[in-house]
């Protein structure tokens, strides 16, 4: 008797929000294309760069969008708004997912996962950057941010509206809230590699501070516009 065959996996939608990442965007494309063994949607979401990121990301073969605002959000949504796939996966321009990514999310999706992320890992060996990484093992809304990616059903990310583009700042903490209240949120196995370059230009200790400050603030509802404020006055090289 023929076995039934199992369901094929959804269509995944990479969604790339960028501002002036010429220098990375071509390897990170290349290495995107190379894992998914084949045809795989990635969609740009750029904020207006003044570099050549455009040009580097079409010519990898990413479906490159001018997007009409800047900011993370807005970026990341008109890019789903433009995506194809049943899930979409948003990724950090300065970011690298597993090998097997694709997979991973496929099995988390069928087992019945809503959104989820991977684990965080840093491209520096520095100590407290390791120590940092080791804590988003553990299943807690608190750790979640935007560099360990996120995957989210399309259906369940049009049911709570998106991004809120309203949040120029900790909009990655908002929308894993809201997630989790609705579907399981599953923490895969793997992590994301990510770049330590804000890090290195900060100061790795005093970064942290200044991020551990700007959740601090939002947690105790401080208004966006003085988030922001904070955030430029702490953080070299932030791209608000």
């Amino acid at each position: 008797m023929r076995q039934p065959e199992a369901p094929a996996a959804p269509a995944v939608s990479v969604v790339i929000p960028t501002f002036n990442e010429a220098a990375g965007i071509g390897p990170l494309l290349a290495y995107l294309r190379r894992e998914a063994g084949g045809a795989l949607e990635i969609i740009v979401a750029d904020g207006g760069s003044t570099d050549a990121t455009r040009a580097r990301a079409a010519h990898a073969g990413a479906r490159v969008l001018a997007c009409p605002r800047k900011g993370r959000a807005a970026q990341l949504n008109h890019g789903a708004r433009a995506a194809a796939g049943a899930v979409l996966y948003f990724l950090h321009a300065d970011s690298y997912p597993p090998p097997g990514f694709l997979a991973d999310i496929g099995r988390a999706v069928a087992a019945g996962a809503g959104s989820g992320c991977y684990r965080l890992a840093f491209d520096h060996p520095h100590w407290f950057l390791r120590a940092s990484a080791w804590l988003t093992r553990f299943p807690l809304k608190i750790v979640r941010f935007g560099d360990q990616s996120l995957f989210v059903r399309r259906a369940l990310f049009e049911q709570i509206g998106g991004y809120r583009e309203d949040l120029l700042v900790m909009e990655d903490q908002d929308i894993v809230r809201r997630l989790w209240a609705r579907a399981p949120f599953r923490v895969l196995p793997g992590a994301v590699t990510t770049s330590a370059r804000k890090y290195l230009a900060n100061g790795v200790y005093r970064l942290q501070g200044a991020f551990a400050v700007v959740a601090l603030l939002y947690w105790l509802g401080v208004p966006q516009p003085r988030l922001v404020r904070v955030y430029r006055r702490l953080i070299r090289q932030g791209k608000l």
